[in-house]
């Protein structure tokens, strides 16, 4: 059995991610592990006990959106576990990677503008996380 990595942040896109991951979690044999990143960057320039606040209720809200995958994951038949990080979307997502001993990482295609990666982008960061941890990457068509 092996672990497929599923990077969420919730959203249409996000939702059609999970499922094409589930799906191939279940045409594999494979248990998923979903991830969350808590990047909080934007608020640089706010005050401290806003910034730790907002943070706060950012890390909640990731929770409750991996709890939710899970239990669509859960009600086709597929484990998964849910692992919360902070930082650097990137970077944690390659770091989790190799972390949780994944065999392949899936990235969703972004649906509108206000993604994080456009698609050359996101081609270029699939890339990336192959060259630089060895694991497989595939953007999943949405």
């Amino acid at each position: 059995m092996g672990k497929i990595l599923c990077a969420t942040r919730g959203g249409e896109a996000s939702y059609r991610t999970q499922k094409k991951a589930i799906e191939l979690a279940l045409q594999r044999g494979d248990e998923l592990v979903f991830l969350y990143v808590v990047n909080i960057e934007f608020l640089n320039k706010t005050a401290a006990p806003i910034v730790v606040d907002v943070a706060t209720e950012i890390e909640h809200m990731g929770e409750f959106l991996l709890a939710m995958a899970q239990e669509r994951a859960r009600e086709a038949g597929v484990e998964a576990n849910l692992v919360t990080r902070k930082g650097d979307v990137r970077e944690q997502i390659k770091a989790a990677a190799v972390e949780e001993g994944v065999d392949l990482v899936v990235l969703g295609r972004p649906a509108n503008e206000a993604s994080l990666f456009k698609p050359e982008a996101l081609r270029a960061f699939a890339a990336e996380i192959e060259e630089e941890t060895g694991i497989p990457a595939v953007i999943l068509e949405t």
